[in-house]
């Protein structure tokens, strides 16, 4: 049963997201803390894999490069954060599972360019744009305040992660095309989402 402190989370609606995130997956992370933790270190690890990848893929692109640049350090730099966190806590790092949220927004990228490339930065900001919400989710629950703590610390920066992703889109493309587009991956993101996965994840 659902905990009445957790039964309306109350962080504000995000941009970006078409549903807000359940009281179920709040109550099933906070009741897992230590393999939230695991699969957060693996996601700000794989969140700079995948900033370093898509520069990779466009180099010429100038403003993408140097903005993806300074999110993958970022990214690196909350890694290296949350392994501490887990040294704290006694928790060895190691690998989890991941669930079916990531590979599932990426069958949603077209494979053609341009539409590929609008399609990355885009999926990449629906992501950077849950985490931001899940991140604030659990800075309210969190029954340690000092990791309530940490995870409020880093709410600004996910925020700007997934503001730099769409402003990368509006860059390159025209904004109505992306908004129209923004629109439809963020359907199929809720969606991914609409069943809660039995095992405890940032995306899960």
């Amino acid at each position: 049963m659902v905990a009445a402190s957790l039964a309306r989370p109350t962080t504000a609606k995000i941009k970006f997201l078409k549903t807000p995130t359940s009281a179920a997956w709040v109550e099933q992370a906070i009741a897992n803390i230590d393999t939230i933790l695991l699969d957060h270190a693996q996601c700000e690890r794989k969140a700079a894999g995948t900033a370093i990848q898509i520069m990779s893929r466009y180099p010429s692109s100038v403003e993408l490069v140097r903005e993806l640049t300074a999110i993958a350090q970022e990214e690196l730099s909350h890694y290296d954060q949350v392994n501490n966190w887990l040294d704290k806590r006694g928790v060895p790092l190691q690998p989890v599972s991941p669930p079916p949220y990531g590979a599932s927004l990426k069958k949603c990228v077209r494979r053609q360019e341009p539409d590929r490339m609008l399609d990355l930065l885009l999926v990449s900001a629906l992501i950077e744009a849950r985490s931001h919400e899940r991140l604030g989710l659990l800075s309210e629950h969190c029954p340690d305040p000092q990791l309530a703590k940490f995870y409020r610390s880093l709410m600004a920066s996910e925020a700007r992660h997934y503001g730099s992703y769409w402003l990368l889109a509006t860059t390159y493309f025209d904004a109505d095309l992306v908004n129209e587009r923004l629109a439809e991956l963020a359907d199929q993101e809720s969606e991914i989402l609409s069943k809660l996965h039995a095992e405890p994840r940032i995306h899960s």
